[in-house]
């Protein structure tokens, strides 16, 4: 997986973005973690990288504010893409996660950002 997803600059990201806000859940998903688990050429591609984070500190902030906050700590450069960044409080994740195709996969395959 360490040559389709730069995990480094992944941790990297998770500390700049729990620095502002803690964080419940850092998942990522899109594309290229599907390539690093072998997901076959023939394929509708979608977002390079979906990245989910959920955080009660999310709460009371307009969610474009959260999302253009977050998003501009992405380095694209590094990572090698753009993000589709969603940025949740836990109730609206729960929602979310059953209403959101990118969401629920991100959820279910993605890779844990938090986890050691």
């Amino acid at each position: 997986m360490a040559e389709a997803v730069n995990m480094r600059e992944l941790r990297r990201y998770v500390e700049r973005v729990s620095d502002r806000w803690p964080l419940a859940h850092a998942l990522l998903g899109g594309a290229r973690v599907d390539d690093a688990r072998g997901a076959g050429e023939q394929r509708e591609r979608g977002a390079e990288y979906v990245m989910v984070l959920v955080s009660e500190g999310f709460d009371g902030m307009p969610w474009l504010e959260r999302v253009y906050q977050a998003g501009s700590l992405w380095d694209a450069d590094e990572m090698g893409d753009p993000a589709d960044v969603h940025c949740y409080t836990p109730s609206e994740y729960e929602r979310k996660r059953s209403s959101l195709a990118a969401v629920r996969r991100t959820a279910d395959n993605g890779i844990d950002a938090l986890a050691p």
